[in-house]
């Protein structure tokens, strides 16, 4: 159950660090409520994450999720670079998660 947790906490910092440009710098309501809200949620899960899984495994994957997805996003929604240097940089993050994945003991 911490592995799932840590993923929807990972998918909810991809949601607030997306929101931030939605916000426009905290001066709309409700894109301004919606982030503040995906950041509580992402921050509790993760703290239930933790309860079971290694500290250090728990945030490389939390923050990994979240470069990944920001990263997508930032090239799907927003028109970011999608250079083959990015992209391979995407992966080498992705190859980390799942080795830190492979090799931990929960």
């Amino acid at each position: 159950m911490a592995w799932l947790y840590l993923l929807v906490a990972g998918l909810m910092e991809v949601a607030w660090a997306v929101g931030l440009k939605y916000t426009e710098g905290f001066t709309r309501l409700w894109p301004s409520v919606w982030t503040g809200a995906a950041l509580v949620v992402s921050m509790l899960l993760l703290a239930a994450a933790v309860r079971t899984l290694p500290l250090g495994t728990a945030y490389a994957v939390w923050t990994g999720i979240g470069a990944v997805g920001t990263a997508a996003l930032g090239i799907v929604l927003f028109g970011e670079p999608a250079s083959a240097a990015r992209l391979a940089c995407i992966v080498l993050i992705v190859a980390g998660l799942v080795g830190l994945k492979l090799t931990s003991a929960d």
